[in-house]
């Protein structure tokens, strides 16, 4: 999976396609399976927040590298409605939703870098970054 690659959003089956993929290049990074486990975990939420708050979207999925550092890199966007305020929505326990308020804030302990854009009727981007040890 040199390169990386983009992967739409619009459905339960795509979040699916994308915790797969993420698997994947987990393993071809050479993550160890906590890590594996962790990173799918923070690309599975992510994507379904794609899919349910921004009503659909892309995944991009590449390998990364730091010097001798391989890592995995994951960028998600949607075209939603935005988050009006970041740090809140960082915040364990807030939900705009009927969830447990930690699909961020939990997607966000899980990787090594965190990184959200979003504005009211901007749309949301989400990358995230998990090193191999």
């Amino acid at each position: 999976m040199t390169g990386g690659s983009e992967l739409p959003i619009a459905s339960n089956a795509d979040v699916v396609l994308v915790r797969q993929q993420v698997r994947s290049a987990a393993l071809e990074v050479g993550l160890s399976l906590v890590d594996q486990t962790k990173v799918v975990t923070a690309a599975s939420e992510l994507a379904r927040n794609a899919l349910v708050y921004g009503g659909g979207g892309m995944a991009r999925v590449e390998i990364v590298e730091n010097g001798p550092r391989k890592g995995l890199k994951l960028v998600f966007s949607d075209e939603g409605p935005g988050i009006a305020d970041v740090e809140q929505a960082l915040t364990d326990g807030w939900t705009t939703g009927g969830g447990l308020g930690l699909g961020l804030s939990g997607s966000r302990r899980l990787v090594d870098e965190f990184d959200l854009v979003s504005a009211p009727s901007k749309g949301t981007t989400v990358t995230v970054t998990k090193w191999a040890r």
